[in-house]
């Protein structure tokens, strides 16, 4: 077969949640390259939505529900073998654990895992298993602290074998979703001249919007007079967050925006972008923050330090106090100190976190762990 017509297999557990991009991502590493790139959604429904934005060749939608894919998955390795061999696929790329194994025991495929989590190899049956096939598996942890992670629960794999490959978006077109600060905020219901602390995120113990409360409300004597809190999201945590806005006496102050569809889109309605999650394996929702040239501040937490750490201060994690005076500082920056900020996030986001960058790191990482040969685009015709 010509090297021009060779495939390669994306297997994601499902489209949900953040795993619509994850596998746009992938897929776009493959843009003019030669290879075709064929994404599989273990679990959901046919959606033309999905489809549209995946940026793969073909989508396949195996429509399995949660309860059909617990235990040995032998109906799921069945079809993912029948799938696997109706084409010459180079490799797999899987996303999440429970793909990864799934392909490696159905097929002979090498495989491509990514991890988007913490804490994947902490039990031993999965140590188990990625060590029984791992002559024909690459790891990648979605930030240095998974993969680092990973290094330690795998301790005699060679390093090329587990890698890091940042999450990324492309910039221009976030940035084209994204409409103004007066139109952002008249969407979410924000004064015109509020100056607006934002938080995105699931109400919910991961993401201790508690600490982030606290410190908002430590800090506003020293934040300007129309200082409030938005928190775009929803979760089980609601009642209590709130009981606990309403303990500090800061109900006027802090402003619950529940669920917002398309919540990136709106970005430019916040002067600064809080970060409080207690642990983060990347932190998507940061370089959309970037993308909207908003200015960050961050718990010290897994891969968002990563992201952060130069472009805005950063707190211990659960510490309040310490997220007060983050906030304090970036109030009192400058116009010319925030234009630095943001050209300082556009070069970042350039430079780490976008397709056109991170495209020979990866083929950079495939030939490197010797997993298979594939031609690099920058030499193909």
């Amino acid at each position: 077969m010509n090297q021009r017509e060779q495939w390669v297999l994306q297997f994601c557990h499902s489209y949900y949640g953040p795993f619509t991009d994850c596998a746009r991502q992938y897929a776009a590493l493959f843009k003019d390259s030669g290879y075709r790139v064929a994404t599989v959604y273990l679990s959901g429904q046919p959606s033309a939505e999905v489809e549209q934005g995946s940026a793969s060749d073909e989508v396949i939608f195996l429509g399995y529900e949660p309860k059909d894919i617990k235990g040995l998955k032998l109906r799921a390795m069945r079809d993912l073998r029948q799938l696997a061999s109706q084409r010459d696929y180079a490799f797999c790329i899987a996303h999440r654990f429970k793909p990864i194994y799934i392909t490696l025991l159905a097929t002979r495929l090498p495989v491509v895992g990514v991890h988007h989590s913490s804490g994947v190899y902490s039990r031993w049956n999965r140590r188990f298993v990625v060590n029984r096939f791992r002559k024909r598996l690459l790891l990648l942890g979605v930030s240095d602290f998974i993969r680092d992670e990973i290094r330690r629960d795998l301790v005699d794999w060679p390093q090329p074998r587990v890698q890091r490959l940042y999450n990324r978006i492309d910039p221009a077109v976030v940035q084209a979703d994204q409409v103004d600060r007066a139109q952002a905020r008249t969407h979410l219901g924000l004064s015109q001249d509020a100056w607006v602390v934002g938080n995105v995120g699931r109400l919910h113990p991961d993401k201790d919007q508690a600490t982030l409360i606290r410190g908002f409300a430590a800090a506003l004597p020293a934040l300007p007079e129309n200082s409030v809190l938005a928190i775009m999201g929803s979760g089980r945590l609601e009642s209590k967050l709130k009981a606990l806005v309403s303990e500090l006496g800061v109900e006027d102050k802090v402003l619950f925006l529940g669920q917002v569809s398309q919540g990136r889109c709106y970005f430019k309605a916040f002067d600064v972008f809080a970060l409080s999650s207690d642990h983060e394996p990347f932190g998507m929702v940061l370089l959309e923050a970037m993308a909207a040239g908003v200015p960050l501040v961050s718990s010290d937490c897994g891969g968002a330090r990563e992201i952060v750490h130069g472009l805005g201060p950063l707190f211990p994690l659960g510490d309040a106090k310490a997220l007060a005076e983050c906030l304090e500082r970036v109030a009192a920056w400058s116009e010319h100190e925030l234009q630095d900020r943001r050209q300082a996030m556009h070069e970042r986001l350039q430079r780490d976190f976008t397709d056109q960058a991170v495209r020979p790191l990866f083929f950079d990482l495939l030939e490197e762990s010797g997993l298979c040969q594939l031609t690099h685009p920058a030499s193909s015709s």
